[in-house]
């Protein structure tokens, strides 16, 4: 569904993605990990058509997504209506009158029919409905991010790109989220900080280094379990632990949002 070749991106003199290559299969679900400024909500404004990159290619479905692609009519109603990205903030993504409005205006947009009952079924599937007449800025956080969510699924994507999705959630609220995705049908590529967590939303993880190289792709299980490759990705650190007179250090994975 998304194969990336050689792609690289700078911000300025900053390089912020390095050579990097992978293809995601339809209907995978893929965890990208890294630690901040690694890369990785970069990469996923790049695969979602919403930044260019410097040099090297990016496909959707064999076809090449570059500006001039995304100007023609034809793919780009098919690239947005099937590649959607979740912002870690929602509030960049809500605008809306009503929370009714912001699931209706994707639909809306592509000239659906029965949009009462797209909007009903979405809002009922992610604990909105209550809500469907309250303005998206009265909502907390956590009702923020499922918002931003339905907005996204009444489109019907086959590809969701996820930036931190739990990073709102209360504990409870994540147990939802876990189980919500597991259900989709969809292809998902879900960034995340918490290890802990990373194992629940797929089987492969795709690992960006400090220096914005990808430096691994593979079985996520192996991956959480190798010390060497976890320090190289700065997602393990060691500090100074004190038991009574005593002091000793040992690695410790990260594990928060």
């Amino acid at each position: 569904m998304i194969r990336v070749e050689n792609m690289t991106h700078h911000y300025g003199d900053k390089i912020s993605l390095n050579e990097i290559s992978f293809s995601i299969a339809e209907g995978e679900k893929v965890v990208l990990l890294g630690c901040n400024g690694s890369g990785k909500s970069t990469l996923l404004k790049i695969l979602d058509g919403l930044i260019t990159p410097r040099a090297g290619q990016v496909f959707y479905q064999g076809q090449p997504i570059t500006s001039l692609h995304l100007k023609q009519g034809a793919m780009r109603r098919i690239f947005r209506k099937e590649v959607a990205l979740l912002f870690q903030n929602p509030d960049v993504m809500l605008f809306n009158p009503t929370v009714y409005d912001e699931i209706a205006f994707g639909p809306r947009q592509l000239g659906w029919s029965n949009i009462d009952e797209r909007v009903s079924h979405w809002a009922d599937l992610l604990g909105l409905s209550a809500y469907l007449e309250r303005p998206p800025f009265t909502l907390s956080g956590g009702e923020k991010q499922k918002l931003a969510l339905a907005a996204l699924l009444a489109v019907e994507p086959r590809l969701l790109l996820l930036d931190e999705p739990a990073a709102a959630l209360d504990p409870r609220s994540t147990g939802w989220l876990v189980d919500f995705l597991a259900g989709l049908r969809v292809t998902l590529l879900t960034t995340t900080h918490n290890l802990s967590l990373a194992p629940e939303l797929g089987a492969r993880a795709l690992v960006l280094g400090e220096d914005h190289r990808l430096i691994y792709d593979g079985p996520i299980k192996n991956f959480l379990g190798h010390l060497d490759l976890l320090v190289a990705a700065n997602l393990a650190h060691t500090h100074r632990h004190h038991h009574g007179e005593f002091e000793h250090r040992h690695w410790h994975t990260h594990d928060w949002q």
